[in-house]
């Protein structure tokens, strides 16, 4: 439920349209629902505008299913990170819409149709081996209404290929820049644009990336002032705040 759907049921009771019990019957899991196992927080979307997410590393199939089972019963469109093949087999058993993006390891499930945003969030990635990320980060964008424009393979060890596609990144509202290895890119993009920069650091890398943490770093110590950073592979954190951004 968001505020919308709060605002339509109050007015239904008070013009006679919905009976009180059916009324009662539509918010008894506010503001949550106890599984047992978890407690999903029906009472998001009016606090913050978007549902919860499904984080599903370290959850069992059985757990995510049951999460997805319930939130299912809800109007709002569901999105779960980090998911497996077998998770994803799972959930197909119960939703046969639900759609799984194999790269971006997430799964989605439509519920309602977001109407798309006029500006977009452009999302920019170093290498191809950076996808898993940016396909997160694109897939997070989308279901929170959103339109995206990727860019990818466009690293500093070619910056022509980031210089061709210079047009279409400074249209953009914000930009999410996704490099592993030095993560030098982020810096390169805040130098040449008027727009917020969101960087996320990637584990892509040989032995002295450190699994990102000198991605992290040198992103963390940009001298572009535009950059802002979030955690190590993280990208659906990134499209996240891309979107409130983007939303203003």
């Amino acid at each position: 439920m968001d505020s919308k759907n709060i605002k339509e049921l109050l007015e239904g009771v008070k013009s006679g349209e919905i009976q009180i019990a059916e009324a009662m019957a539509k918010i008894e899991d506010l503001p949550f629902k106890d599984l047992e196992f978890a407690k999903i927080d029906n009472h998001r979307q009016i606090r913050v505008g978007y549902p919860e997410v499904i984080y599903c590393e370290g959850k069992t199939v059985e757990q995510v299913r049951d999460i997805i089972k319930f939130m299912m019963t809800k109007d709002n469109n569901i999105l779960a990170t980090r998911a497996s093949d077998e998770i994803y087999d799972a959930v197909r058993e119960i939703c046969e819409d639900a759609k799984y993006n194999r790269l971006g390891r997430t799964i989605t499930i439509r519920k309602k149709e977001e109407k798309l945003t006029d500006s977009y969030i452009a999302i920019v990635s170093a290498g191809t081996s950076d996808l898993p990320v940016v396909e997160e980060a694109v897939e997070t964008a989308k279901i929170l209404g959103n339109r995206v424009e990727k860019i990818i393979d466009v690293g500093v060890a070619g910056i022509h290929r980031l210089l061709a596609r210079l047009d279409i990144i400074r249209s953009a509202k914000v930009i999410i820049v996704v490099a592993g290895m030095e993560g030098a890119l982020a810096s390169v993009v805040g130098g040449l644009v008027n727009k917020p920069v969101i960087a996320v650091p990637t584990s892509v890398g040989y032995g002295a990336n450190f699994g990102g943490l000198s991605s992290l770093l040198s992103m963390l110590n940009s001298c572009a002032s535009g950059v802002s950073v979030v955690n190590i592979d993280n990208g659906f954190g990134a499209a996240y705040n891309a979107s409130i951004i983007n939303k203003l």
